[in-house]
């Protein structure tokens, strides 16, 4: 392709494996926010709230903040992100465990599953 012909949109993905050392500071921090969020609305935030409170992977979820890893790159603006928690079995020393292994599907499609979010509008969180 020349650089007439590619396409001025990138893709960027980032995994990462986080240890939870302190799963009440965190479901702590998550709630602190949830309160302060003026984006979450108040019909929500009761729902928002418990969903923080009862799985550590959804307040991690909600503490995360991909745009903040592309603010202030000059010359980029964020369109759309998605990102998602879980939790995980994690071995570093398998040599089964790889970084990106549940990007593909068995059929060798890319996996695009998590929810799109307008990055103007909305925080990024949706239960």
């Amino acid at each position: 392709m020349s650089t007439a012909e590619t396409s001025r949109f990138v893709r960027l993905r980032v995994e990462l494996v986080l240890e939870i050392d302190d799963e009440g500071a965190v479901t702590h921090a998550a709630r602190r926010q949830v309160a302060e969020d003026k984006e979450v609305p108040a019909g929500e935030r009761a729902q928002v709230e418990s969903a923080v409170t009862q799985d550590t992977a959804e307040a991690l979820a909600y503490l995360v903040d991909p745009f903040v890893l592309v603010d202030g790159v000059p010359g980029v603006e964020l369109q759309q992100a998605s990102w998602s928690s879980e939790h995980i079995d994690y071995d570093p020393d398998s040599p089964d465990w790889e970084l990106g292994e549940d990007d593909v599907d068995e059929d060798g499609e890319e996996d695009d599953e998590g929810g799109v979010v307008d990055g103007k509008e909305y925080r990024g969180y949706s239960v």
